[in-house]
């Protein structure tokens, strides 16, 4: 379907008591589903930048300060082009697009299509997956430009579930011929004993969010298959020693957690035609007392070498729950 731009039904108007611009949207249907149940993606959009919208007919008002007012327009206009593409607008949506900025660069990746508004588009089986903060946006141009990344920052800032989107995409488009997904099996601060079952009993409840991501990207029957086939493996890092990754798109979860050795031994499996991703939380370290994080030690090694690329989150990208930036934010200040 052809995206129309919404057209402005008068100039803006500004006086001294009042400022306001005026948008006019053609497809009236699309403006409902824009607007929400109760107007509630407006009152979204009005309380997160200050502004007022008033909603008659087909025309929205946006009430408020210049900058606030064109920052609104911009969204509802991004908001309208995802209906008019056949996309739903929900509140993760609304949030994703008030985080973005209005500007968006050419990637020339013909997997990733960039809308108005920012977004960046990551093509899975099940879904589409869309990066919801600059610093997201940024490390996802980074997964398809470079060979070997790192993606650090806390927890809930998309680090892994981005990377294993993207794995899932270059899997599907035959630019891999295998994911294969990794982290190390350290406890998070407790003794959890001797768990029941064979060795992949053991190891699974430690690569579960690994499982989940997963689930999120490929329908269930085709993910057990590739499972089955190998063509998709989750092992513990210390099952990596001795590999040679070659054609895969790998993934190392939870890296503050291996130790320099292991990082070593793991990024020198990578071989011809794959690519990987290291992911990790440095204020998250479980390694024992005086153990030397390896994601810090890498960090410290790697950086300016060519085709290695670092991106770097904060309590800002969180995308969770809004009270997880809070807590990291209050957690930050305690140290």
């Amino acid at each position: 379907m052809a995206q129309t731009t919404p057209s402005y039904a008068e100039p803006d108007i500004q006086s001294e008591t009042t400022s306001e611009t005026h948008l006019e949207f053609p497809d009236n249907r699309l403006l409902i589903e824009l607007c929400g149940v109760g107007d509630a993606n407006l009152v979204q959009v009005e309380r997160d930048l200050g502004v007022q919208i008033l909603r008659r007919g087909n025309h929205l008002t946006i009430i408020g300060e210049p900058e606030a007012r064109a920052r609104a327009r911009e969204v509802l206009e991004a908001l309208y082009l995802r209906l008019e593409s056949g996309r739903e607008v929900d509140p993760a949506a609304i949030a994703g697009e008030l985080r973005m900025g209005a500007e968006s660069e050419p990637m020339g990746d013909g997997q990733i299509e960039m809308f108005k508004g920012g977004s960046v588009e990551i093509r899975t089986r099940k879904k589409l997956v869309e990066p919801r903060t600059e610093a997201q946006k940024a490390y996802v141009k980074s997964l398809f430009a470079n060979e070997l990344n790192f993606g650090i920052g806390p927890a809930g800032t998309g680090k892994t579930y981005l990377a294993v989107a993207v794995g899932v995409n270059h899997f599907i488009e035959g630019k891999v011929d295998r994911i294969i997904l990794s982290r190390p099996a350290v406890e998070a601060g407790e003794r959890l004993g001797f768990l029941p079952g064979d060795m992949k009993d053991k190891v699974d409840p430690y690569m579960q969010p690994l499982y989940d991501a997963l689930n999120d990207f490929l329908p269930g029957k085709i993910l057990a298959r590739l499972m089955e086939e190998k063509k998709i493996e989750i092992a513990p890092l210390a099952f990596m020693r001795g590999r040679t990754l070659s054609n895969a798109f790998v993934v190392l979860d939870e890296a503050q957690n291996a130790t320099s050795m292991q990082m070593k031994m793991f990024l020198t499996r990578l071989g011809e035609g794959s690519r990987m991703v290291i992911t990790g939380d440095r204020s998250q370290v479980d390694l024992p007392r005086g153990q030397v994080s390896g994601l810090s030690h890498a960090e410290t090694l790697l950086q300016g070498i060519d085709r290695i690329s670092f991106n770097y989150f904060t309590s800002k990208d969180v995308v969770r729950h809004p009270l997880v930036a809070k807590i990291i934010e209050a957690y930050e200040r305690d140290v």
